[in-house]
């Protein structure tokens, strides 16, 4: 299964299947096209719902609970999107997709501290996509004590601020300073590499279309 990263919270894993997570509009840069299978959407805002962006979609994946799409089986387990326990930005759904004896987890726009009840809910993912922005998710510091605790072979961050974008989030750099983990910077990542690169934190390379 390889993964590749359009920016944002916004990934295609392509298998026998090809899947999108929380597709975006108008976070400085649009993102790129593209056709999929399905799609996940943690929450029902701009830039993660931007289903238009994707062609060739059979089923929308928006909500808790078990599914099985293209052969592969996904759960969502649902989560506060601030630290307010919903009170300002509602909820947002982890989705975690068993691509064989490989689990990846999508925490979507996580906003809870760190909490070991949480660690727990999330379990020890193979991959871990984390916000790590802040703002209107868990900042570096607190994706950090997320990671600490759970432990995944690779953490892959997202939800930050790259050059273009003009949303009111950390850059990436707030996070690798604290990660404690090194860094490898990729195209596209295949998880028959996965061995290669345990216990490392993977910058996914993306191109900001205007």
């Amino acid at each position: 299964m390889k993964i590749r990263y359009l920016g944002h919270s916004c990934f295609l894993m392509e298998e026998k299947s090809r899947f999108v997570t929380d597709p975006y509009t108008k976070v400085g840069y649009e993102m790129p096209r593209v056709s999929a299978d399905f799609i996940t959407c943690s929450h029902a805002h701009f830039d993660h719902d931007y289903f238009a962006g994707v062609t060739g979609v059979k089923k929308i994946i928006d909500g808790e609970g078990e599914f099985e799409a293209g052969g592969v089986r996904i759960a969502g387990k649902k989560f506060f999107h601030d630290a307010s326990r919903g009170a300002r930005r509602g909820t947002t759904i982890a989705y975690s997709f068993y691509f064989g004896d490989t689990r990846v987890c999508h925490l979507g726009d996580l906003g809870e501290p760190f909490s070991q009840e949480n660690a727990a809910k999330i379990g020890r993912p193979d991959i871990l996509m984390i916000p790590v922005g802040g703002t209107y998710t868990i900042d570096a510091a607190e994706a950090k004590k997320y990671i600490d605790a759970i432990s995944p072979d690779i953490v892959i961050p997202m939800h930050y601020r790259t050059q273009k974008c003009t949303l009111d989030i950390a850059p990436l750099s707030e996070f690798l300073a604290i990660s404690g983990r090194e860094t490898v910077v990729l195209g596209a990542l295949d998880t028959a590499d996965l061995d290669k690169y345990k216990g490392k934190i993977i910058v996914m390379e993306v191109r900001e279309n205007e």
